[in-house]
């Protein structure tokens, strides 16, 4: 099934048969496609936040709200999601420049082939000397991802119980109507009463519906901790790859020294070659010797553009981190008082519904 997206302030012209060129500001995109540009976006930009797509199938629904991933109304909410989640990579001061994006909007036909580096994001590496700083980030996106789907689930539990008071009302109106029917003086009030009640719960509806674009708020942030830590994953596969090299740099002076001295500290498979067969001639330690001086300088130089894409790696991800979270605060803080007017809304609603029976109780 294909999502329609709507790029916005860009336009695209077209070819016709006849020469001329015509504008249009939209394209027609899978699912997958989004997968293809994210994959390609976290390989190529390992130090930014790159923002999450939005769910593939339903999580966190209320049981009346269909979890079916073919139904409009969540088709409709995804191509949004979609949508938000091109808008978050134009808004980016890096990943806006992008040629892959550019053409991801403006090209009819779109291939990315992921490379091995995607693997290598999503493997994971044991380094001896990791940084705090991304470890306690890979710790808070952890707790952040356990806070919001818990708060998603409290939320579906609350739509539920909410859904059923609601329509419990439905049961005063009938009861109103049928005892309107019986009453000659209190018939219209009680009609009218029942009226309010019909009406209030109805409305529960349109409501939960609303309270569903406020989860998806929530749950691009829930998808966010995940984008968190593939920051993560990309310092300390780049820190392993720093200490192998440093290993390796260290364990090859150490072979050089040695057979400079002629003395071996620890047991290895060439001294036992030694012991067995004699020892080397000047002239294969003299080779050996310089060969192994060519790995060293190799191996220093190597070692040097590490710590060096080490150190600018750092200093990127920990830039775009600092953008993510005042993002995300300012984010999730509309999102929560969105949510709140929300809720006092609803409650003004119920009072006014109580309110207007109470007027026509009176008036009986």
């Amino acid at each position: 099934m294909y999502e329609t997206c709507v790029v916005l302030f860009l336009f695209r012209s077209v070819e016709h048969t006849d020469g001329q060129s015509v504008l249009t500001d939209s394209l027609w995109r899978r699912y997958s496609e989004f997968e293809l540009l994210r994959s390609y976006l976290l390989v190529y930009y390992p130090h930014i936040v790159v923002p999450p797509l939005p769910e593939k199938w339903a999580e966190f629904v209320w049981h009346k709200l269909s979890a079916d991933n073919m139904d409009p109304d969540f088709v409709e909410r995804r191509r949004i999601g979609l949508e938000n989640f091109l808008l978050r990579i134009a808004s980016h001061p890096i990943l806006c420049r992008d040629k892959i994006f550019y053409l991801f909007l403006t090209q009819v036909f779109f291939f990315y082939l992921a490379d091995s580096r995607l693997k290598a994001l999503n493997a994971t590496f044991r380094v001896k000397n990791p940084d705090k700083r991304f470890t306690d980030l890979k710790h808070y996106s952890d707790e952040l991802q356990s806070v919001i789907s818990h708060l998603l689930r409290v939320r579906a539990r609350v739509a539920d119980r909410l859904y059923g008071v609601y329509k419990v009302h439905g049961n005063y109106g009938r009861v109103f109507s049928e005892w309107s029917a019986i009453e000659k003086e209190m018939g219209d009030g009680l009609q009218s009463a029942g009226h309010h009640m019909d009406v209030y719960a109805s409305s529960i509806d349109d409501i939960l519906e609303d309270e569903e674009h406020y989860a998806d708020q929530l749950k691009e942030y829930l998808f966010y901790a995940e984008a968190l830590r593939a920051v993560c994953r990309k310092h300390e596969l780049m820190q392993y790859d720093l200490e192998m090299a440093a290993q390796d740099l260290a364990s090859k002076k150490q072979q050089c020294e040695e057979l400079v001295t002629g003395t071996v500290r620890t047991f290895s498979l060439k001294g036992m070659t030694t012991k067995l067969f004699g020892q080397e001639t000047p002239e294969q330690r003299e080779a050996r010797i310089k060969v192994l001086e060519e790995q060293i300088n190799e191996g220093e130089q190597q070692l040097k553009s590490k710590n060096l894409e080490g150190r600018e790696f750092v200093k990127n991800a920990w830039a775009d981190i600092e953008r993510f979270k005042e993002q995300k605060n300012r984010d999730l803080k509309e999102a929560l008082i969105s949510y709140a007017v929300m809720q006092i809304s609803m409650c003004k609603k119920g009072i006014q519904v109580w309110t207007n029976a109470k007027e026509c109780f009176s008036k009986m």
